[in-house]
């Protein structure tokens, strides 16, 4: 056996930069590159290792841990998980800022290999600087914290642990079902140590996309339910692009005269002007698609793990009689709440039931009635996104202004607050992938960090970051990033002076106005930020604009600027678009001294009734 003398970060990062996979015909990386922020736990172990392989193995710099794993989060996700990065950190408070990103990808199914830095496992140094001292279990790291929100993990403590950690970490980034963050926790003095590593380890390998497909017996028992089925409903989730199975579910839906409703994940699953596409489900779906959920007795729910803003708190599916047919990956997905599990990828299930169900079409009047709900629904949309003469516009309006400036050739993207909800219902999605919500998490900060991992997945196209004045000051130093390398976003900055939509949410429990509009907090002086100033500082180029008129005007010449653009306009906190929508379960306390908490508290009680958690 041929071996060669390397250390284990060496090893490591030679490793990852020999991994592959196929896009389009063609052989590429399957790591676009490494995030990295050094510090010592692995500037000199890692970080001297990634000089080596700066042509294979491309790192970039940050400004903030939990952004760069927000950065490759996005872009895998992107590049609907065929491709995917890497992030590397220091030990200590370097490491544990990637927690919140690496529970977002966990949460979201997306692959992204964390490489912490850790303790010395030699434990000379004990306590090294920035280690978490446990009084009871000399084996505790800081680096623990990520267990949980790790699809697999693995402290490495020998350098020649990799032999085996890092072909089963590729195994569960590249596995449909398993898809997930990785974490390999790196002890700094392990990173430095030479071990003779088989030359053989490091052969090209290419990692292929898996489609398993479904038992004879589970395909029998979707295709008896789908036969039977007076009024059935498609829910696409993300496993539908994750899949490449956009094609596939609009044949499919055509085929049987089946509407389409999409999660969060799943929307642009089909272009906004499908004829069957009733647009968004849910606590944030239109009325289009929450009606005909109503009274479905039969959803077949594609690639999505119904969370619960997609069922309504599981008070949306009134049909006592319905059935669900869970088409995932996943087994824990699609057994969820007694469905008929189809596991299989999302492509060849639809394929293998298309099949089955030959020329069977729904009811006329089904899919009468879900053309006539989605007519009346895209008018209650124009009238939400029309500009007005009020003094401060409403977000729909401003997602007017947005769609009306890129169209759907760009990519818009969010995660945070009111806004991912007046998105899902209102944004007139194109291409497979041109709407990127992190809904699963709801990660204020995801957005500019997410806008720039976008631009890297699909240089070629416009980007469009839209984000709340809260999400951008809890995270907006990737602007600088950006400029720094070459990409360009467009920003739009809602600015409603605070957390406008916990605040509607307080309103709506029967909460006091408290502790989240700038107005309701404690505070000598009223802040006062100038965001375009600020972005400015950072290198973009900013303007605040008036209205929505120069906001769309704003738009369209920031296109042309060689450089990130950042718009700001001030809105409205309160208005929302009130046509579609559906109850969210949040608790209101059983007692409270305020009438209007108690009054909320009967409201939620009326509408628990409605949940139908078991039948």
């Amino acid at each position: 056996m041929t071996t060669i003398r390397l250390t284990m970060a060496q090893a490591l990062t030679r490793y990852l930069a020999s991994q592959k996979t196929v896009i389009d015909g063609r052989t590429v990386p399957i790591f676009a590159g490494v995030w990295a922020i050094f510090g010592h736990g692995n500037v000199a172990g890692i970080g001297e290792a990634l000089y080596q392989h700066q042509d294979d193995l491309p790192t970039f710099r940050a400004h903030n841990e939990q952004a760069m794993g927000h950065a490759a989060i996005a872009f895998t996700k992107a590049s609907f998980r065929r491709r995917m990065m890497a992030v590397t950190s220091s030990i200590g408070p370097g490491a544990t800022n990637m927690v919140t990103a690496c529970a977002l990808a966990h949460v979201n199914r997306l692959p992204v290999l964390f490489l912490p830095g850790d303790i010395f496992a030699n434990r000379r140094p004990d306590p090294v600087l920035q280690q978490v001292e446990d009084f009871g279990d000399g084996t505790v790291s800081a680096n623990d914290v990520f267990r949980p929100v790790s699809r697999y993990f693995d402290r490495i403590t020998r350098p020649e642990q990799i032999l085996a950690a890092l072909p089963r970490a590729m195994a569960v980034l590249t596995d449909p079902a398993d898809c997930g963050p990785v974490t390999l926790s790196l002890c700094q003095d392990v990173q430095a140590e030479a071990y003779d590593y088989p030359e053989a380890f490091f052969d090209e390998k290419i990692w292929t996309q898996r489609r398993p497909r479904a038992s004879d017996d589970e395909l029998a028992a979707a295709t008896a339910a789908l036969r039977a089925a007076k009024k059935p409903l498609i829910v696409a989730g993300g496993g539908v692009l994750y899949s490449g199975a956009t094609a596939t579910l609009a044949d499919f839906a055509e085929a049987h005269g089946i509407p389409v409703a999409e999660t969060q994940a799943g929307k642009s699953s089909l272009p906004a002007d499908h004829p069957l596409n009733m647009g968004s489900i849910g606590v944030t779906g239109t009325s289009a698609a929450n009606e005909l959920a109503e009274e479905a007795d039969v959803i077949l729910a594609v690639g999505t793990r119904l969370q619960d803003f997609t069922t309504g708190s599981w008070a949306l599916f009134q049909n006592a009689r319905k059935t669900i047919v869970g088409l995932n990956t996943q087994v824990f997905d699609a057994t969820k709440h007694r469905a008929l599990p189809l596991v299989a990828d999302a492509d060849a299930g639809l394929r293998e039931l298309a099949l089955r169900l030959e020329a069977l079409k729904a009811p006329d009047d089904w899919t009468k009635r879900a053309a006539e709900g989605r007519t009346r629904w895209f008018l209650a949309a124009d009238a939400a996104t029309a500009p007005t003469n009020a003094a401060l516009p409403s977000d729909g309006q401003v997602i007017g202004a947005v769609q009306r400036a890129i169209g759907t050739g760009g990519t818009v993207v969010c995660a945070a607050g009111g806004l991912p909800g007046e998105l899902h219902k209102l944004w007139q999605a194109g291409a497979p992938g041109s709407y990127h919500l992190e809904y699963g998490y709801s990660t204020m900060g995801y957005e500019i960090a997410g806008g720039l991992g976008v631009k890297m997945a699909k240089p070629d196209q416009e980007v469009v970051v839209m984000v709340g004045d809260g999400s951008y000051l809890m995270m907006n130093s990737e602007i600088a990033t950006s400029v720094m390398l070459g990409l360009r976003l467009t920003i739009v900055v809602l600015d409603n002076a605070g957390y406008g939509c916990i605040n509607r949410l307080q309103m709506a429990t029967g909460g006091a106005n408290f502790n989240n509009l700038f107005r309701d907090v404690r505070h000598e002086v009223m802040p006062s930020v100038d965001f375009a100033a600020h972005a400015a500082s950072l290198g973009a180029i900013a303007t605040k604009v008036a209205s929505i008129a120069e906001l769309e005007a704003g738009i369209a010449a920031g296109l042309k600027n060689d450089r990130t653009t950042v718009l700001v306009i001030d809105t409205d906190p309160l208005i929302t678009t009130e046509e579609g929508g559906h109850w969210w379960d949040v608790a209101v306390p059983e007692v409270s001294p305020r009438s209007q908490v108690n009054a909320a508290r009967k409201e939620y009680e009326k509408a628990i009734q409605a949940q139908r958690v078991l039948d």
